[in-house]
């Protein structure tokens, strides 16, 4: 019956992942061009000459600038040739659709085709984006766009170096404005003693599924992979919060959004890791089941998804790179351990109900006399 009920077990898992990874695909698409982490560090330096209300900052690990203007004025953002791009002030986020930069800026790497309407030279045509006061856009001159460092990085790729300076024109009226920052090359770290941590922890948490499921160290070994694995799954709420922040979330509703629209599987397995952990703490049926499904769904969808972090110093997050570090690797080791300890305690079980039993003694026969 437990063999069934483990054969029947191993078929759920396989079908909630592939269903998962199905489902996954538009997901993970939604916003793919943002990087889990990167080595070029983009920031901004000083906003020229300030003005109140206007501010502007780097988001997504540098993939976007956002410029947020609460001035009670229009102010524009002038694309590569100098012709207004963005409109940005009380009625909204506008577009230039004339504009080239309103189509280069459509992807990380700017190779989308050019519309046939686009001419700098034209007179801007407006659509609007949005209600908001705030805009982000991939902008070519705050990154680094080759697929190869620059020769200086290349040369020294140990050292912290300065890449250029960058400048984003504004126009508010007939005054300019400009985002000044800097792009800077910061070394990765070892990502060795991350991946040995993750993989020590793993081995350890699976090791608690060796223990007899029907002895008290077995309930206690099933309550500490519980706990473990719900605090694996808090670690990647965490860090998937920290992700849509770091995009420029803003509120209650904006975080919110941000959750449902980026991350949004690291966000589901994160919460189911808590709940199985919740279950498996409760001793309920089939905690062994939930433990193994929780798990690999955690260590696949916000640990292996998020591995970038462990080898990159610039990561999309608004903590420092070390902390993210360390999420990703606690959800690596809980995600993993729990799923290898929930299969081996599913298939101790399995083991179990097929050894033979003991042939009943027979009565003594009779002596005859």
């Amino acid at each position: 019956m437990i063999q069934v009920a483990l054969r029947r077990a191993g078929l759920m898992v396989t079908a909630a992942l592939a269903a998962l990874l199905a489902s996954a695909g538009p997901a993970l698409a939604h916003g793919a061009d943002a990087p889990d982490g990167t080595d070029y560090r983009a920031e901004v330096t000083a906003l020229t000459p300030p003005r109140p209300g206007l501010t502007a900052r780097i988001v997504e690990a540098g993939a976007r600038l956002e410029v947020t203007n609460r001035s009670g004025r229009d102010v524009e953002v002038l694309g590569y040739s100098g012709e207004p791009y963005l409109r940005i002030g009380p009625g909204g986020v506008y577009e230039n659709t004339r504009s080239p930069a309103t189509y280069l800026n459509r992807t990380i790497t700017g190779d989308t085709q050019l519309s046939p309407e686009a001419d700098p030279a034209a007179t801007p045509v407006w659509r609007k984006l949005s209600d908001d006061r705030s805009a982000r856009w991939h902008d070519q001159r705050t990154r680094w766009l080759e697929s190869d460092p620059p020769a200086q990085v290349t040369a020294d790729p140990t050292r912290q170096q300065r890449i250029r300076d960058w400048v984003v024109p504004l126009r508010d009226g007939d005054r300019t404005i400009e985002v000044h920052g800097t792009l800077d090359w910061v070394p990765p770290p070892d990502a060795y003693p991350w991946w040995l941590a993750a993989a020590l922890g793993s081995l350890l948490l699976g090791a608690a599924g060796v223990v007899p499921a029907g002895t008290v160290a077995g309930a206690r070994a099933l309550r500490g992979v519980g706990a473990l694995l719900a605090l694996g799954g808090l670690a990647a709420v965490t860090f998937t919060v920290g992700r849509a922040l770091d995009a420029g979330a803003e509120g209650v509703g904006g975080l919110l959004l941000g959750l449902l629209s980026g991350q949004t599987w690291a966000l589901l397995t994160g919460l189911g890791a808590i709940a199985a952990g919740g279950y498996a703490l409760a001793r309920r049926p089939a905690a062994d089941f939930a433990l193994a499904l929780a798990g690999a769904c955690l260590a696949l969808f916000a640990g292996a998804a998020n591995l970038a972090v462990l080898s990159r110093s610039v990561v999309p997050t608004p903590w420092p790179a070390g902390l993210a570090r360390v999420l990703v690797t606690l959800v690596l080791a809980t995600g993993t351990g729990a799923a290898a300890a929930g299969l081996l305690r599913l298939h101790t079980a399995a083991r179990s109900t097929r050894r033979p039993m003991a042939p009943a003694p027979h009565p003594a026969t009779p002596v005859p006399r």
